[in-house]
Order: C-alpha cells, then structure tokens, then sequence
C-alpha cells in the first residue's frame, strides 16, 4: 500500500508546473474560425516539430511551411470527409510531467453541420502521440473496455430509469426510450478519446444518437473519469514510466508516427502512419507522405503483417473502371526503428530503393 501512495504523490507532483518550457500560441493566420494550437518547446526542437507536424497534417491536411494558409483545405470543402472544418478554441490541459494533453472545439459538416471536441495527448519525451491501447497490459485491454462500457451502460439505464417514470410520455420521450434502449455500448479503445488529467484518465465514449436523432439525445457524449490509482494494476511498462516521470521512453507501435528518409537514396520523403484497423497479426493502416521539397501530401493504404507491410499508393480514379489506378507498389519489412525495402513504380515496373527511420 505504501508503494502505491508514493507512486500516485509522485505523479501528482510532476505535474503542470513542470511544463514551463512548454508554450502553446495561435497557428496563423488566425480567424474566428481558425483558432488552432502551435507549439513551442525550445528544450527539444524536434519534438516541437513532430508535434506541429502530426497535428496539422492530421487535423488540415497541411505541411507546415508548404503555403501563406495552412487552414485552406478546411475551410474550402477538399477534406474528404466534410464539406468545411472549422476550430474554434484549443486548450492545453493539466497534466503529469511527461505528458501534454491539448483540447480542441469546433465546427465540421458532412452530411450535417455538427460541433466536436478532440483531445490530444503527446509524450513529451519522443513527441509521439501517446495511443490508448499502448497504456494497458495487452491482456488487460478487454477488461479496461468492459470497465468503460459497464460505466456508460449505467449512465444510459440510470437515464432510462427517469423517462420510464414519466407518466403520459409524449412521442419525443418514447423515441428517446427507444434510441437509448437501442443504444451501442461496445465501445473499444482503439475507438474512444481519451486526456490526462492530474490524477485521473478521462475516456470520453460515442453517442447512443445518429445524426437524424441527435435532437433527442440529453446524454450526449459519454465521460467516464477513472484515477490512475485504479489503473494501476492494468498499466503496461510504458505507462508505468510515462507516469513516474521517468526521462526513458519504452517502445511502442507505429500507429501515429513520423518517419523519414529517402526514395532512391536521393529524394527525401517524410510519412506519418496514421490509422490502423484489425488484429495485431494482420493489420490494415492508411498513411500519408511528402516529398520534403515539394510538401504535397500523398495518400498510401496498406497492410502490416507482422513485420512485413505491402503499401499502394493510388495515382487516380478512374470514371471508366469505377476503381482507383495504383501508382506504385511498395514492399518493406520493419528492422527496430527503420522502415527498408522498394517503392515499385506501377507503369514502368522499375524498383527504386526505399529507407525510412522513425523521428
């Protein structure tokens, strides 16, 4: 017991204030639509540019110093998956001492026009995104998202119990009985959000509504606060360190990170890995790339199987064929921290060597 209590006053005492050198401004150009975090961290210069780089990237679809707006494509309806994208506030968030945690709110529209909020979390020893999975045992995983769900579960029946109560229930009360009664409470955590607190971890779980019934949903997102000292005994060893405060990072996935080298040993290239779906032994993954000199993003798609990834990266889509037309083939195998094999290109069928080194 007395470990314990000495393990938790230690992180509590890592804490924020111990961020100093930690600096967050305004991306410019700034807007009332284009409040957006940079950061500065002049203790480490490459990890206040893998920070930068993996949000913009990720968040604008923007390298950074590849233009005068870097909010362009947000905001003029060429981010695939919404018609603008737009953010309003960013906040960065108390935390323990390895750790940096950022907030972010706005506004996108698909289909409908909707407000989000997103949480950010990075390792401040690497600049890494810090993954959710990557802080549990892996056998312990099932149990933290059994813990998650148990706890919404409640939160959805706890609600129920009131609408039920209600005497002469108009039709919008029974379509909110029926939404929640319907509700999907099987979250995992490769899909929940998740921030550092001081003493806590806070998953932040989806909503029981789609969007046509979003009207009806009172219950909103699903936040579920759980202190790390109930935690504990579910931590892997990277985030036991993370925690402790210690200065030496332990190794993790590829989900998330930057990598940089060349093509043909003489174009030099910078990719970040972004999402992976599946299991640990075939896994499929999307990621992006630049040409350092060019900074134009490119989109590959590809599998990883063990540690073996075959990657394609699309040229076009054809109207003729209704299917995307590969530009290139790409076959490399990961060695420790390095990415090694060829990038084919698809017409031609010529090889050309390719080397990639985690940042």
């Amino acid at each position: 017991m007395k470990r314990k209590i000495l393990f938790f006053l230690l992180i509590s005492g890592l804490s924020f204030s111990q961020q100093k050198n930690v600096k967050i401004s305004d991306l410019q150009p700034k807007s009332e639509e284009a409040v957006f975090p940079v950061i500065s961290y002049p203790q480490n210069s490459l990890i206040e540019k893998k920070i930068n780089t993996f949000l913009q990237v990720n968040e604008l679809e923007y390298v950074p110093d590849s233009g005068p707006n870097p909010f362009k494509k947000a905001s003029s309806a060429t981010i695939a998956s919404t018609n603008y994208l737009y953010f309003y506030s960013w906040e960065k968030l108390e935390t323990p001492k390895n750790i940096l945690s950022i907030s972010m709110e706005g506004e996108a529209s698909g289909a409908y026009p909707e407000g989000f909020s997103k949480s950010y979390n990075f390792d401040l020893r690497t600049g890494n995104l810090i993954n959710c999975q990557d802080l549990f045992k892996p056998g312990a995983v099932k149990t933290i998202e059994n813990i998650i769900n148990q706890k919404v579960k409640k939160r959805v029946d706890d609600f129920l119990v009131q609408l039920r109560a209600e005497k002469d229930p108009d039709v919008e009360v029974q379509d909110q009985i029926a939404m929640y009664e319907d509700c999907f409470m099987e979250h995992t955590l490769r899909y929940i959000e998740f921030f550092f607190g001081k003493d806590q971890l806070t998953f932040v779980a989806g909503r029981c509504s789609n969007h046509a019934m979003r009207a009806l949903d009172d219950l909103g997102r699903h936040t579920i606060e759980i202190p790390y000292k109930d935690l504990e005994k579910y931590w892997s060893p990277y985030a036991k360190n993370l925690l402790s405060g210690s200065e030496k990072p332990d190794a993790t996935g590829i989900q998330y990170k930057l990598f940089k080298g060349k093509i043909d040993h003489k174009y030099p290239i910078t990719v970040l890995i972004r999402y992976l779906y599946g299991d640990h032994d075939k896994t499929s993954f999307s990621a992006v790339y630049w040409y350092d000199k060019n900074k134009k993003l490119i989109e590959w798609n590809g599998k990883l199987n063990g540690s073996h990834i075959s990657i394609t990266e699309n040229d076009y889509y054809s109207e003729d064929t209704n299917q995307w037309m590969p530009k290139a083939l790409i076959e490399a195998d990961m060695k420790g921290s390095k990415m090694v094999g060829t990038w084919q290109d698809y017409k031609t069928k010529k090889y050309l060597n390719l080397e990639l080194e985690e940042l």
